[in-house]
């Protein structure tokens, strides 16, 4: 890592944005490589994205992205990655050595990584509960996990139409559905929860769907949420966001420092390492 340029500069963005972990797990990725990056935290609406990002110049290398700029980034930028274009969602900007400014989305990379780590690598049929933004990811990261059927539960199932369209572009038959559903759903291996914020389906939730499928809810905090205590009062699997959190920013770092996300870090074993006793020391 000797060569990389000294003194980068990177940041998370978002609203709100003070209580962000982010900048805990990448401080301690930096100093594992031996690199003096600094790492920041700046509040930001989706009206300031795009001025912020074209007057970015040396030392900043790149800024992470949460709500609500990942769709608002978009125009601001030279290029966007296949996954990005998917999900119509950028989490990760680099500040390219040529100075393009290219967008990434290291969210689907993190729900993948995650549930993989939990022995979950073949879902088949899934069920998502929730059509917003962070659905998309996860319908992406099914796919990628052997996902051919996701059925959405949404208050709006017309909303679903977006995850419809892209499940034909995946090969994955996505069948919306009143979240009122829930209360006569039956089992499949793989419940994803994106709901935001740890907000409760406002249903019933059927005890089969719960008793005979793993949760993966993609929120971290607050938590337990609503969704999560049902499987646990049930002694089912649950899987919190942490994980997400952690893979997706680890993929980030790749992004950074090497400036690709399929490229392997340095000891990278030792790095995730570094971010995990990092999370554990903030209680997570």
């Amino acid at each position: 890592m000797a060569e990389l340029l000294r003194g980068r500069r990177l940041a998370v963005l978002g609203s709100p944005i003070v209580h962000s972990k982010s900048p805990v797990l990448h401080r301690a990725a930096y100093e594992t490589l031996g690199l003096d990056w600094t790492y920041e935290v700046i509040e930001m609406t989706g009206d300031g994205i795009a001025p912020f990002v074209h007057a970015l110049r040396e030392p900043w290398r790149g800024l992470s992205l949460t709500m609500p700029l990942k769709r608002d980034v978009i125009p601001a930028l030279d290029e966007i990655d296949r996954v990005a274009r998917l999900t119509n969602a950028v989490n990760t900007v680099l500040c390219a050595d040529d100075g393009r400014r290219l967008g990434f989305n290291t969210d689907v990379a993190g729900i993948v990584r995650a549930l993989r780590e939990r022995g979950v690598d073949d879902v088949g049929r899934a069920a998502l509960i929730g059509a917003g933004a962070t659905a998309t990811s996860a319908l992406v990261a099914l796919a990628e996990l052997g996902a051919d059927r996701v059925d959405v539960y949404a208050r709006t199932p017309a909303k679903a139409a977006g995850l419809i369209a892209l499940g034909e572009q995946l090969d994955v038959t996505v069948h919306p559905l009143p979240i009122a559903d829930l209360a006569a759903a039956g089992a499949v291996p793989l419940v994803v929860s994106s709901l935001p914020g740890g907000a409760a389906p406002g249903v019933q939730v059927a005890d089969a769907i719960v008793a005979g499928s793993t949760l993966f809810d993609v929120v971290y905090a607050p938590w337990p949420t609503a969704t999560s205590t049902l499987w646990s009062v049930a002694a089912r699997p649950v899987i919190s966001g942490l994980p997400m959190l952690l893979h997706q920013a680890i993929v980030q770092v790749r992004i950074f420092a090497l400036g690709d996300p399929d490229a392997v870090l340095p000891d990278e074993d030792a790095v995730l390492h570094a971010m995990r006793h990092a999370l554990g020391d903030m209680g997570g």
